[in-house]
């Protein structure tokens, strides 16, 4: 059996009339599960009206035929079945331009293949192709985040204050200790000085009166 796709390409050589399809680009690369818009242009008779206008766009691969689009007399005709359901809408504005704009959603690796939009119209016929290849999606590997040094983390940040506050009250503790002691021993010298003068003695343990005989 001789596929479509070949039937066609054997007819491309002999379109008739003054109507002429071609396609934006001969080539599309894209990855996985993007959405991509395939264009083709046509020669439009001035005042023909869009009932007269028939378009058939098909996807071939591995040798098989898939419906892309199919516009009969100006009317979507909807597609209940095959890979491309739900995953292609047209650009119906631009028809009357001349342009042919299908936006085709969540491309899949087999989706890889040629693209084929015919136009059949009562001044004549004409097709043109396109092929788009398809990639797996490439797969970004995120670089884990560098560890702080413990000083910076909120938890060594913390011990550190707390660290230095507590050597803080403890060196305020020892000078006070300090100058309790101190003023304690200039305490019991001026004592010692003036009981001296009267004719006693004290000691730092304690106080001793003694008579003094001369």
């Amino acid at each position: 059996m001789v596929s479509r796709f070949l039937l066609l390409m054997a007819l491309s050589v002999c379109v008739s009339g003054t109507l002429v399809v071609k396609v934006a680009h001969r080539s599309y690369q894209t990855e996985e599960d993007q959405d991509l818009t395939l264009e083709w242009t046509f020669t439009p008779k001035p005042n023909s009206s869009l009932k007269t206008l028939n378009i058939f766009c098909d996807m071939f691969n591995n040798q098989k035929d898939h419906v892309l689009f199919h516009l009969h007399e100006g009317v979507e005709v909807p597609q209940k079945e095959g890979d491309f359901v739900g995953r292609v809408q047209y650009d119906k504005e631009v028809l009357k331009e001349g342009r042919i704009r299908l936006h085709v959603s969540s491309l899949r690796t087999e989706d890889s293949g040629w693209y084929l939009c015919e136009v059949k119209t009562e001044y004549g016929n004409s097709l043109d192709r396109c092929y788009l290849n398809v990639t797996e999606r490439t797969q970004t590997v995120s670089e884990p985040e560098p560890e702080r040094p413990e000083s910076e983390s909120p938890g060594g940040i913390g011990l550190y204050v707390g660290l230095t506050a507590a050597a803080v009250i403890v060196a305020a503790l020892i000078l006070v200790l300090m100058v309790s002691i101190l003023h304690r021993k200039h305490l019991i010298h001026i004592v010692q000085k003036c009981f001296s003068s009267s004719g006693y003695q004290i000691t730092a343990k304690k106080l001793k009166v003694e008579t003094n005989h001369r």
